[in-house]
């Protein structure tokens, strides 16, 4: 009688999302405000996209990076979103296998790369109130290029590994994933092999980069608010201030939905199990926010957007 492992394993050519595992109900109720999320989402993010290329007043540094923010906005919204409408509305769970670690790392360096951008824009606006005079000579056009290249290659690099090790490992029979996204744990754990180095990797890389980027980012403020603290004109400290208001509002909230995340999921045996893959879903909340917050806030921005509805 042959033993066990001399049986061939049928490799796994794609997966299952089950999303809310334990509570089905969940989908019905979430799908109507998720859609209507994805649309006030990719509507803002294009609306700014078009309004900052037609207006000329807007071809400038600062809303080069907002919109580059735009679109990796607009990418993370289209790999994730769609596929958990589909499944919410059509059981269309199945996803093959590298559609699914595609999707892990676009979700895994896109989300970095926001992080990145917002610690580039922080130097921004640090440049801007404590250096006002050299701030045309640093934050140039080419400035901005070399940060876009820079904030590519460096998420690239360091979250390519993520799916690769994830894509190489050798997952037996199981394949329903637990999670309506393929995220690196859900996917990981389905295989027979040793995740260890996996769950290890991806820990380090992502503490590496949104540890350094929100370092920076608090570095740069500090500076700032002793900048404009020292300042005594009448109302020069908030206007000051309000320069880089719509930037700390969404770094503020960006922060926020990442330490939710993370803390749902080092106390993932504490809260209800269904809990973690809301919360996974709703942290593509700030896409929808991003332009609006800037549209509200900056008179330049809004000048624009009421041009361009004035053509339509």
């Amino acid at each position: 009688m042959a033993s066990p492992s001399n049986y061939s394993i049928a490799p796994v050519t794609e997966f299952l999302l089950i999303c809310f595992p334990n509570n089905q109900s969940w989908q019905h109720w979430l799908s109507l405000p998720l859609s209507l999320l994805f649309l006030l989402a990719m509507g803002a993010n294009v609306t700014l996209l078009i309004t900052i290329w037609l207006e000329a007043s807007l071809h400038e540094p600062m809303y080069y990076l907002l919109s580059l923010l735009s679109l990796l906005d607009i990418v993370l919204c289209l790999t994730v979103i769609p596929k958990v409408l589909a499944i919410f509305w059509f059981d269309l769970r199945s996803i093959s296998f590298s559609a699914c670690f595609l999707q892990m790392f676009i979700m895994n360096c896109f989300l970095a790369m926001e992080s990145c951008i917002f610690m580039v824009m922080a130097y921004d606006c640090y440049v801007a109130i404590c250096h006002p005079l050299q701030y045309p000579s640093i934050i140039t056009d080419q400035f901005v290029v070399r940060a876009t290249i820079f904030v590519v290659a460096w998420n690239g690099f360091f979250f390519l590994p993520v799916p690769v090790l994830s894509s190489r490992l050798r997952y037996c029979a199981e394949n329903i994933i637990k999670n309506c996204t393929c995220t690196n744990l859900s996917v990981s754990k389905l295989s027979c092999d040793d995740i260890t180095f996996n769950r290890l990797y991806q820990f380090v890389a992502g503490w590496t980069l949104l540890g350094s980027d929100l370092v920076l980012i608090v570095l740069s403020y500090s500076f700032i608010l002793k900048a404009v603290l020292r300042i005594k004109a009448e109302g020069a400290a908030a206007k000051a201030l309000s320069t880089c208001g719509s930037h700390f509002t969404l770094i503020l909230f960006f922060s926020t939905v990442l330490l939710v995340l993370v803390i749902t999921n080092v106390a993932r045996k504490k809260i209800p199990p269904d809990v973690p893959i809301l919360l996974n879903i709703l942290h593509l909340i700030p896409p929808a926010l991003n332009p609006i917050v800037y549209g509200v806030r900056t008179k330049e921005i809004k000048q624009g957007i009421q041009k361009l509805l004035r053509r339509l």
